[in-house]
């Protein structure tokens, strides 16, 4: 079984695949994974955040379900900095690991910019888009709107 040794390389991007058949490993322009939603595209700027503060919102019903697992979310990506109540007071921050990690109340933000950041992460703050899906991250966008409202 030489071929089990000595493997046949592909080109999957070439013209000619196995058996000649063409391959085709790139997705059609436009198209959405499945399961997927839409690209994110509003770039790593000051001028994408702006965008995204005035034109996106949170296309999620605010329900009991979707505020529950954003707050299961942000216990585990988000409360070791931001704190329980959203005041910058996490345990990171109480042992002088980060400072000067914002109060929620304390800003200027919106469901738009809030998304905005866990995509692309803020200063100190690194992206959390990896580490979420879509749905996952407009419900943390709830909760920490939910926290705002409380401080």
């Amino acid at each position: 079984m030489p071929d089990m040794y000595v493997s046949v390389p592909y080109d999957v991007n070439g013209a000619n695949g196995i058996n000649g058949e063409p391959v085709n490993s790139k997705p059609v322009a436009g198209t959405i994974p499945r399961g997927g939603h839409p690209a994110y595209d509003l770039p790593d700027t000051n001028e994408g955040y702006e965008l995204a503060k005035t034109t996106l919102t949170n296309p999620l019903e605010a329900t009991e379900e979707n505020l529950a697992n954003g707050k299961a979310m942000y216990d585990i990506y988000c409360i070791s900095c931001h704190g329980k109540k959203g005041d910058g007071n996490g345990v990171l921050s109480q042992r002088e690991k980060f400072s000067g990690i914002p109060n929620y109340k304390d800003r200027d933000i919106n469901a738009g910019s809030i998304y905005h950041v866990i995509m692309h992460g803020k200063n100190l703050m690194g992206s959390h888009a990896s580490q979420t899906t879509y749905t996952e991250r407009w419900q943390i966008v709830q909760y920490v709107e939910k926290l705002r409202s409380e401080l």
